[in-house]
């Protein structure tokens, strides 16, 4: 095992839980947990965000973002040593969202809702839980479109976690109407379920992907929460053919920066956007809640896009 200093340590460099077990105590320490993790773009996001503070407040001057590969198996042993290493904060990917959940205090009613969280903050009696990814895509989608959520229809791709936070995401900003769409229509009932619980929640329907996509109105926004898109060789998760040019297209996937989907959109003249500003939205709100401060999400944003390898 080897003995960390403070002078040794790189916010760029994999760390595992061995690792924080000579953790030095000094500095403010903030992390990344995933498996795998190590491509994570939050380090250089984060620390440019820190950096930028740190020029009018010095006292961020000694916080760094980490990022440790932490297996599931040994997740919530590892939230009780980060815990007690004083680690001020913690982000969690996949796939610990779910997972960490059921081990923290909860911070807000978007992690009930969605049963999973993103970000931890330390207190005393352990840590709270947040859920930032919602702040995320809402924020991405209306900065970047400049629009209003509430003002449109959505097409919402997938059944899995992302579309779950996605689809409450959408019906806290009052969209118009939310069509669900996955190629198992029965694997929609998990987030009916939960749009059920809303007091407030916009006309829901569903569809099949493997059928086109329904033509609704002229202000249409289509959301791809499924992974297809990740490889190359990747098929679109649904066609664009049946929907007007004015339809928006938003992918969350933001490597690569364009998927086949994104692709064929821009083919058909529609206005696209990929999920890196979403990482960037949700890392700014993470800040935020460890800093109190108002980070800048530009800021977020330049670095996490400079980190992007050639795709």
């Amino acid at each position: 095992m080897k003995l960390i200093l403070k002078n040794d340590l790189s916010s760029s460099e994999l760390y595992t839980i061995e690792d924080l077990e000579r953790w030095p105590k000094d500095g403010t320490s903030l992390a990344v947990l995933g498996h795998p993790v190590k491509h994570s773009l939050s380090p250089t996001m984060h620390n440019a965000a820190l950096e930028e503070l740190s020029q009018s407040d010095p006292s961020f001057s000694d916080w760094t973002y980490y990022k440790f590969d932490v297996s599931p198996d040994n997740l919530n042993s590892a939230i009780n040593q980060f815990h007690e290493k004083g680690f001020r904060g913690l982000n969690l990917t996949v796939p610990h969202k779910i997972l960490a959940a059921q081990w923290v205090n909860i911070g807000e009613s978007e992690v009930e809702l969605t049963e999973a969280c993103n970000t931890l903050l330390w207190t005393p009696d352990g840590y709270t839980g947040y859920n930032t990814d919602l702040y995320g895509m809402t924020s991405a989608i209306e900065n970047e479109f400049e629009i209003r959520l509430q003002d449109r229809d959505v097409i919402l791709l997938g059944a899995g976690g992302a579309a779950r936070a996605a689809a409450i995401a959408c019906a806290q900003a009052g969209v118009q109407s939310l069509t669900l769409a996955n190629r198992t229509i029965a694997k929609l009932d998990s987030i009916k379920g939960v749009l059920n619980k809303l007091s407030e929640r916009p006309t829901v329907n569903t569809c099949k992907l493997d059928q086109p996509l329904p033509n609704i109105s002229d202000k249409l926004l289509v959301i791809n929460a499924t992974s297809l898109g990740l490889k190359p060789e990747d098929p679109t998760p649904a066609k664009l053919r049946n929907l007007p040019a004015s339809t928006l297209v938003f992918d969350m996937i933001y490597n690569p920066a364009r998927t086949a989907l994104l692709k064929e959109a821009e083919t058909l003249g529609m206005q696209v956007a990929n999920g890196l500003g979403m990482l960037a939205y949700q890392g700014e709100r993470s800040l935020s809640i460890w800093t109190q401060k108002n980070p800048s999400a530009k800021t977020m944003f330049d670095a996490a896009r400079a980190g992007l390898s050639p795709t």
